[in-house]
């Protein structure tokens, strides 16, 4: 029925589910190779914790204390079909504890097992081949997500029957609750031309997922919930250093902005690889087996190729190409590193193209009254960039007409011929702390949304808000400012300050000083070049060069520079902070 990813660390598990088979009886669940992985597995932890419901397997074990596995699985599926005291009457097995206690701990037992799963990180894999006729593409998703239908259906229908059979009760409300596939991908080999390809033609065995298909909601745990450092980037050769088994890695073509990815993910991290269908376009078999990818990501090699200071991850350029590298390790497994080191290796792409990369946010925002400006606001992460902008849907319906979210962390400023300063986006998506939402925000598009750690500090959700043509059009901006989340304020006067001179201002953007919110090893007041550790201060001397002639260029041209205050690294003010910092945003529209 499946196979499952026996992950290196034993608190966390994943299983890959195959696509192309139809679920349609108990047999195919009990005879497969997951379920005896998983009911293996779960006895194992039970051991471990010395747990009360191991109780339910002394029938099924011999003097030495070994129980008989495929006997006891054998006995759950007799469950299926027949009641626990048919099946204890029947001299099936011997115990020397009532039939009422053994029925309780059976029952126990079953509801545990089924917890187990559900906690498991489930995917769905179907090789389809690709069409280019949008009909036949969507038949391929919609066959897919009928296969999950069926086998949610089964667990859940075998589940309930097996209880049902334990202790018969007259069940007033069923949950219908996710038992399948989190998420499925549609996956296919292509022909990538010869001239596009880098020095290692195993990467061209690797199946491309095309389509993804998410069962919401969608609930991810990694192992870590924060990113430290930042990602050192060296000139040197790696391509030849690996292999890739075409039965371990998968690849995720995105759309950076305007730039292509390949973003190559060891199944291990396909929680992660998910995550990236929220925050960034996928990239169409169109679009990529005929143009040259811009970069890469490889997320999950061995640990081994890689020096002491590059276990966090690195950017590698060999031959002119920017190559993002992360180990198969505990420490990176957080959607941070993935949806960074994608951005890390967009940015220096920008740098050496003579562009602006920007760590920040940009909104269109339109009043009732017909004024409207485009904002960007920079800053690290957890300064409350969009915290603020999402903010202002809180505020009374009567205070915008629209807002249209065009950047949610990284864009890029480009200058053309003319010297006309514009701005791109990145993503599509919001990677945000839950924490830092107004109340139930999130929740309300839970449906859409991926949920990464939820039960711990620094949640997060990857919502999707944006579309990709949007993102991409380039466009003006009327005011930048530089996101303070440590100062205090004595009046609403504060908010929001403008510089006077072009050094003053980027002194203080150069700077990047900010309150650090937990979203990464760092602590307290911090500083980072340019508020983005994500390339910029990789290539500090080129980087510098090209920010001063675009400061100069804004000051010219009368775009607004200036500070904004959120508090949100001020313990109290987390939710009003931003909350107050959106209307003095608003204020300031309505006066122009």
């Amino acid at each position: 029925m499946s196979k499952a990813i026996h992950s290196n660390y034993s608190s966390q598990h994943s299983v890959i589910i195959r696509g192309d088979i139809s679920f349609t009886n108990v047999s195919q669940l009990f005879s497969s190779g997951l379920f005896q992985w998983m009911i293996s597995n779960f006895i194992e932890k039970l051991s471990k914790r010395n747990s009360p419901l191991l109780k339910v397997l002394e029938p099924f074990t011999d003097e030495e204390g070994n129980y008989d596995q495929q006997r006891f699985v054998s006995f759950i599926y007799l469950l299926n079909l027949n009641t626990l005291e048919e099946i204890i009457d029947s001299k099936y097995f011997e115990t020397d504890i009532s039939k009422e206690e053994y029925t309780r701990k059976m029952e126990s037992f079953v509801e545990s097992l089924y917890n187990y799963w559900r906690s498991i990180q489930r995917f769905m894999v179907k090789r389809e081949a690709f069409s280019s006729m949008e009909e036949r593409r969507r038949a391929k998703a919609y066959s897919l997500t009928r296969t999950n239908d069926d086998l949610r259906k089964l667990v859940l229908d075998t589940y309930r029957q097996i209880l049902s059979n334990i202790k018969p009760k007259d069940n007033k409300v069923f949950r219908e609750l996710p038992s399948a596939a989190q998420a499925s991908f549609l996956v296919d080999n292509f022909e990538i031309l010869t001239e596009n390809k880098l020095a290692n033609e195993s990467l061209y065995k690797v199946p491309y997922i095309w389509q993804v298909i998410f069962e919401p909601p969608v609930i991810f745990y990694t192992r870590r919930n924060k990113r430290k450092g930042i990602f050192p980037v060296k000139e040197k050769s790696i391509l030849q250093k690996f292999y890739m088994d075409n039965s371990q890695w998968y690849v995720i073509p995105i759309m950076v902005g305007n730039l292509l990815e390949m973003v190559y993910v060891h199944k291990d991290f396909l929680s992660l690889g998910a995550g990236l269908a929220n925050l960034y376009e996928l990239a169409s078999p169109e679009v990529f087996k005929n143009r040259k990818p811009d970069g890469y990501v490889f997320f999950g090699l061995d640990s081994s190729i890689l020096e002491e200071d590059e276990q966090r991850g690195v950017v590698v350029k060999e031959n002119g190409i920017h190559i993002g590298v992360l180990p198969n390790s505990d420490e990176i497994d957080y959607f941070g590193y993935m949806k960074k080191m994608v951005l890390t290796v967009h940015n220096l792409i920008q740098i050496e193209r003579n562009a602006l990369p920007i760590h920040g946010a940009l909104a269109r925002i339109q009043l009732r009254n017909g004024n409207s400006a485009n904002i960007m606001l920079i800053g690290d992460s957890g300064a409350g960039k969009s915290e603020t902008l999402e903010a202002i849907n809180k505020l009374p319906e009567n205070s915008t007409s629209s807002v249209d979210m065009l950047i949610d962390d990284m864009g890029s400023l480009h200058m053309d011929e003319k010297g006309t300063i514009t701005s791109v986006g990145t993503e599509i998506g919001a990677f945000v702390r839950l924490d830092d939402l107004q109340p139930g925000y999130a929740y309300s598009a839970m449906d859409r949304s991926i949920f990464m750690n939820p039960n711990i500090v620094n949640a997060r959700v990857i919502v999707p808000m944006m579309n990709y043509e949007d993102i991409i059009e380039p466009t003006k901006i009327d005011y930048l400012f530089y996101v303070n989340n440590y100062s205090e304020v004595n009046s609403d006067d504060e908010l929001i300050s403008f510089f006077d001179n072009i050094h003053e201002a980027y002194d203080v953007f150069a700077e990047g000083k900010r309150m650090a919110k937990g979203t990464t090893g760092e602590v307290g007041i911090s500083t980072s070049y340019f508020a983005n550790p994500f390339g910029a201060v990789q290539m500090k001397e080129k980087h510098e060069v090209i920010a001063k002639k675009f400061f100069d260029k804004m000051f010219d041209e009368n775009i607004k520079i200036g500070m904004l205050k959120t508090r949100l690294g001020i313990t109290g003010f987390e939710q009003e902070g931003p909350l107050q910092a959106a209307k003095a945003l608003i204020d300031m529209i309505e006066k122009l």
